[in-house]
Parts: structure tokens; sequence; C-alpha cells
């Protein structure tokens, strides 16, 4: 598969790892004065290298083309130092994605920034991200992320604990009713500044948010000396949980050091609480941060149907979509939500309903002696009404078969659906 541009990097990536399939993005930042990848695109792809085996990576000189060849999640004990150019979160989110799946549990110890203003904070994605993916059946006491030192930018200093079980398949979902706010939690944080940012930074959002619900409860986290990182800063990340489980964040950082006009404690507090109250009316059971996240268990799930409603899709989201559709042949079928008479009106409401999934646990790849197999490829293309299209290439010679599924197609189309491909 042929890409340009260097949009969705990581999403094109991750995807490629978990479907086998080989990538190639031409053309990144081609036109810009300083062409090639970035020192935080070379980094996330070295953290793909450490959780896989046998990947294969070339890159031209000029950093402008990639080609991208996945080889085997293999998961277990990783320690990867993160570049500061961007937060830990930018390469956690695509750990989440890939860790169930591995071969074995997956234990990454993360170096770098822990919190910035352009991704989402390890405390973000550990009250949100976490609830979801027990959702889907990833539970257990080895789940959890774990911040040993927090690390502000530009200096870094952080580090962060994951571990994930592996779990193969995932469990369908029917995610439909997000339920009202039932409390919010958060936790305001402050490293190498006064101890009392932190209290400044609750009392702020509490004036907001005791308007709403009484029970508000936001922890402080202030570090010293060695687990304080490299650089100054403080923030606050809110969550609000529903009475059915649901949960919906938001969460401000202060300007990194030397970067920008300086934010005050109290201006944090309460733009991070006017965000939560933004979250909370665009709704949904997921958060607008995690939807590719769950688009993508849905995607590689039971063969059944999961349903999940969303708010207003980011444009994120929508591009997840599009690569779904390229790397897995599988859409959502996508509907407009009308609330109910006794629901008060929010955001629009989507729903999404996966029609046929891509169980993962039969996409792993099984290579055999294909001493007899023709030099010809069958390349079986699915759709959501399970039409197939057969290609034939006769100068192909193939030397190993990767099964993709077991019962995408009925027994009276095909016994199997094979995918013949040149390894």
């Amino acid at each position: 598969m042929e890409f340009e541009g260097c949009n969705c990097f990581r999403q094109r990536l991750v995807l490629s790892t978990l479907s086998g399939k080989r990538v190639k993005i031409r053309n990144i930042r081609s036109k810009d004065d300083n062409p090639g990848m970035r020192d935080f695109e070379a980094c996330f792809i070295r953290l793909l290298d450490k959780v896989t085996n046998g990947t294969r990576i070339e890159i031209n000189q000029t950093g402008t083309m990639l080609f991208y060849q996945p080889g085997l999640l293999y998961g277990g004990s990783v320690e990867h130092e993160c570049h500061v150019q961007r937060s830990i979160g930018y390469y956690l989110e695509a750990l989440l994605m890939l860790a169930p799946f591995m071969k074995t549990p997956l234990r990454a110890v993360l170096k770098g920034v822990t919190n910035d203003p352009t991704d989402p904070s390890v405390d973000y994605l550990k009250l949100t991200a976490i609830p979801l993916m027990k959702k889907f059946g990833i539970d257990g006491n080895s789940l959890e992320i774990k911040v040993l030192k927090r690390g502000m930018a530009p200096g870094g200093g952080g580090e962060v604990l994951v571990t994930c079980p592996v779990r193969r398949l995932m469990n369908p979902i029917q995610l439909t009713e997000p339920g009202k706010i039932k409390r919010i939690r958060g936790t305001a944080f402050s490293v190498r500044v006064s101890p009392q940012m932190a209290n400044r930074i609750v009392d702020s959002a509490r004036s907001i948010l005791n308007k709403f619900i009484p029970d508000i409860y936001i922890y402080t986290d202030h570090m010293k000396g060695a687990n304080s990182g490299k650089s100054p800063g403080f923030g606050l990340t809110l969550v609000a949980e529903t009475v059915n489980g649901t949960f919906l964040g938001a969460e401000v950082v202060s300007t990194p050091q030397g970067q920008g006009n300086p934010l005050l404690p109290e201006d944090l507090g309460k733009n991070c609480a006017k965000l939560l109250l933004e979250e909370i009316y665009r709704g949904g059971c997921v958060d607008s941060t995690n939807q590719s996240l769950a688009l993508l268990y849905m995607t590689l799930g039971q063969q059944d149907v999961s349903k999940t409603l969303l708010g207003p899709l980011s444009p994120y989201t929508i591009e997840f979509l599009r690569h779904i559709r390229d790397f897995f042949q599988i859409m959502f079928k996508i509907e407009q939500q009308t609330p109910g008479e006794d629901e008060q009106k929010g955001g629009e409401k989507i729903l999404l309903t996966g029609m046929m999934t891509f169980p993962y646990s039969f996409m792993n790849k099984c290579l055999l002696n294909t001493a007899f197999v023709p030099r010809w490829e069958a390349i079986l293309c699915f759709t959501m009404h399970f039409q197939i299209e057969v290609k034939s290439e006769p100068h192909f010679p193939p030397r190993s078969i990767s099964f993709l599924s077991r019962s995408c197609v009925s027994s009276a189309n095909a016994r199997n659906a094979l995918v013949w491909t040149d390894r």
C-alpha cells in the first residue's frame, strides 16, 4: 500500500503492523524547508521495531520516503527513550492499540515528557483509555499505567510504566446509553514550582463545576527532587463518570518554559472545567480522544455486531475510519442519532455499527510449505455485503500463505479466505 505525506503517520504504521500489510509512504514534507521525517517520528519507528520481531524498515537519505514491512508483534519488556518534541502520550496511544494483540504481555518503560499542551497526557489516558479497554475484555491486575517520574516540556525527564495483558479476541460491545454524570474526578499536578499552584488550580476549577454537581474530588500531585523532571510546569486533568460507566475527560497544561505567554493557575483551572463541560455537551459513550481506539477494537473483535454511540467525529477519527477501510476492507454503518423527548439536547450524536469484523486471532500469519502453490495470486476483497473479487496475476511467485479469515465468506463461495503473498 502506498501513501503520500506525513499526515496520519502513526495510524498507517499501527494498522500496517496489525494487518501485516507493507506500506510505502512518499513525499514526507518534500516541499518543506526542512524535508523528511522529524526526530519524534523516527523515534516512533524505533519503538515499533522494539515491540515487533522481523520488521523491515527502509528510509531514503533525505527522509522523504519510508518503506515499512511489519513483523510479528512480540511484546515483552521494553525500555524506550521518547523524543522530547512530543510527549509520551504520542507513543502511548499507539502502544495501547497494539498491546492486547502481542504474543507476550507488554511491560514498557517510556521516558520523556509526560505532559505537554499538544498530545494527550499520561494521566488523561490512564483515566479514560483504561476503563474503555476493560469494556472490551482487557482486564486484570497487569493492565496499568503508572507515572514513576513526571517530566514537563521542553526538558522532559519523566518516566512511565505501562503493562498490558494479551487479549487476542475482543468482546463485542453495545455502548448506546451514555447515562447521566454522577461524579467528577481529576488530578492537579505541579513540578518545580510552588505546591500552592495545584491548590489554586483546584479552587478555580471547583468554582465552575460546583454549580452542576456536588460529587467532585480533585487530587493534588506535587513531585519533588529527581521525580520532578527537568522543567517547571503545572496542569489539570478532569474526568466525568456517568452512571453507565462512561468516562469523558478534558485537560489543560501550562505553557512550556520559554514558549508563548505564561498561563495563571486560576485561568488554567477555569479553562479545563469549561473544556470538560464542552466534552459532556458533545456526549457519546466514548470521549473524542479515544474514538479511534474504540473503533479499532470493534474492528478486530469477535464476529458479532458491535455498536457504540459517539459525539461529533473528530478529524483524526474520520481519517482513521478511512484507513480502516483501506487496510481491513471494513466499513461501519453510521446513523444520525436523535435524542429522546425526555433527554436534554446536547451535541449531535452518531451511532456506529460494526457489521462485520476481522478477528485478529485469525489474522495471525500462518506460514506453510508452499511448494505446491501455483504461480498466481488470489486477492479476496471483502465488502460489507460479502462481495468477492478475485484477481489473477500469473507472474507473481508466492512463497507463503497468510490466513486472513476463516468465516468471512459462506462455505458455498469459498472454504477459506486466503491471500497468497510474496514473503
